[in-house]
């Protein structure tokens, strides 16, 4: 057969922006305080950007970011591939060494910080002989003094230089990686996801449509853009051409004020997002309709019935890193109208079925046989499709074992409904699920353990309203040691990204373990929440 050439491209979410511009050349794309950009200034922008870079990278080098939502982060997520390098976007709550580790093990040539972040970068060139330059992301709602710290320029030093030529939005192979995500290290060190052009292209979509995404859209940036590459909604925003609503930080009445004043129709983002909105002195009906699309931990029934009270649709959906974020989400059935708020608020907490541009999610046994749907039999929740990463970077090892059958194993445990409907009933490996980022305890553990004067400890996680979980410490001391809660804080601090540091220390006479010594955190675990209960 003749091959043909005008039936087939490669797929990429560049494309996305190339369509918008030439669909909504001035329409408004982006706006950010006193900044905003109509869609052919964004394609501009981005391609000065892609241009710069370019200049300083070879196809298939690895570009990080560390910055808030702000347009600059939001412009990589098309620069950095457009210049035929991958992207990988910081978690901007980590810690210096926690930030050497992830330029070390990815091997980034660039770096570009914004500027309120650059205390932790100040060691990383020393430190990483392959990273080439440092170059400084400004930013006008940054008012506060400026860190000490070296840089090779800022960016808009750099996008002044640069021509107003495009470069080709066209990729080569499809399959390739156009990002490179770090997992919070659930095993311990973290792992470097690949996300493919082909995949996120497909996620993009599958996001717009479970979304309800159009160009009347405005879309409040609370799901931080790190975090799986903010589930694939810089692409999928884009792709409907419509406005994005960039926010430095998710507070009150920044959240609030967008809401009332700037006409915000969808948000995402784990359980204290909802809170923050549901709780805020300034709740009150809303006019318009409003979105939220929740993850990370089942959204309470008294936090949606708040929601719903104020007339807020609430999404919830299921994901991990390895999956391009949310990979199945809660349909909503027009018969759970009849239901009692607090039946229906127990459906809508449930993990759902795959999303349009995902297979039916699993749940299988250890030999990979489906478990009965009766909603009460565990076993492990296996997914696969396009948006499965291509594997976990220079590990073939865990690639391996994360695929091994022909499915994704997400190590989390759940139960199938009766009607198809899967729901997680445990996390596998203690993972820790805080205000939507995953904490592990063995990295918790592994920093605490690095005290001289502590012998034996463990963490667990336990609920909280605000932040969905948060870990606790139990730890016996050596002796003769007077180490106080506070003191082991503070060293902790020094060791992991604040969200990690465990804010209650409880020092037992010993740990309780099973016959073959392993610590039993089932047990401590119900005693951290029959503490809780009795406070």
């Amino acid at each position: 057969m003749v091959e043909i050439q005008a039936n087939h491209s490669e797929l990429t979410p560049l494309r996305f922006l190339e369509r918008s511009a030439e669909a909504y050349p001035s329409k408004t794309a982006i706006i950010h305080g006193t900044r905003s950009y109509t869609y052919k200034e964004f394609e501009t922008r981005v391609h000065r950007f892609a241009q710069v870079l370019a200049e300083r990278i070879e196809p298939g080098d690895r570009v990080a970011v560390l910055a808030p939502n702000t347009p600059e982060m939001l412009m990589a997520h098309y620069a950095v591939p457009l210049a035929g390098g991958v992207l990988i976007a910081l978690n901007t709550r980590l810690s210096a060494h926690e930030l050497q580790y992830i330029i070390d093990h990815s091997g980034a040539k660039l770096l570009l910080a914004d500027t309120e972040l650059l205390e932790n970068t100040k060691t990383l060139r020393g430190e990483n002989p392959g990273l080439q330059a440092l170059i400084e992301i400004t930013d006008d709602q940054f008012t506060s003094p400026r860190p000490n710290v070296e840089v090779d320029g800022t960016l808009e030093q750099l996008l002044s230089t640069a021509s107003d030529e495009k470069l080709p939005y066209a990729i080569a192979d499809e399959r390739s990686a156009i990002a490179l995500n770090y997992t919070s290290g659930t095993t311990g060190k973290p792992k470097g996801v690949l996300y493919s052009h082909r995949g996120s292209y497909l996620n993009s979509l599958g996001e717009a449509h479970h979304q309800g995404l159009s160009s009347a859209t405005r879309y409040l940036w609370t799901l931080p853009m790190f975090h799986c590459n903010g589930w694939c909604t810089p692409w999928a925003v884009t792709a409907v051409g419509g406005t994005h609503l960039c926010l430095r930080g998710v507070r009150e009445d920044a959240v609030w004020d967008a809401i009332e004043n700037l006409g915000t129709t969808h948000l995402c983002g784990a359980p204290t997002v909802c809170s923050i909105i549901a709780d805020s002195t300034r709740a009150h009906q809303l006019q318009a309709p409003l979105r939220i699309t929740t993850a990370g931990a089942p959204p309470s029934p008294a936090i949606i019935s708040k929601l719903q009270k104020l007339g807020i649709e609430v999404v919830h959906v299921y994901g991990l890193t390895e999956v391009y974020g949310p990979y199945t989400v809660c349909e909503y059935q027009e018969e759970w109208d009849q239901l009692e708020p607090a039946e229906r608020a127990a459906k809508l907490a449930r993990q759902g079925v795959g999303m349009i541009t995902a297979e039916s999610a699993r749940i299988v046994d250890e030999n990979m046989f489906d478990v009965p749907a009766d909603a009460q039999t565990m076993g492990e929740i296996v997914l696969r499709g396009n948006n499965v990463m291509i594997g976990y970077y220079r590990d073939e090892e865990a690639t391996a074992q994360a695929f091994a059958g022909g499915w994704f194993h997400t190590g989390d445990l759940g139960v199938m409904h009766p009607d198809g409907y899967i729901q997680v009933r445990d996390r596998a490996k203690d993972i820790i699920i805080s205000g939507g980022e995953n904490i592990s305890t063995i990295e918790v553990e592994q920093a605490l353990a690095s005290h001289p004067e502590v012998l034996d400890l463990a963490v667990v996680g336990i609920a909280d309203e605000k932040w969905g979980e948060r870990p606790v410490a139990y730890v016996i001391r050596a002796s003769d040691s007077t180490l106080s809660a506070q003191d082991l804080i503070d060293f902790a601090k020094q060791k992991l990204a604040g969200y990690k540091v465990p804010r209650t220390i409880v020092f037992p006479q010993d740990l309780p373990r099973t016959s073959t010594g392993k610590v039993q955190k089932n047990v401590l675990r119900a005693q951290a929440l029959e503490q809780l209960n009795r406070n």
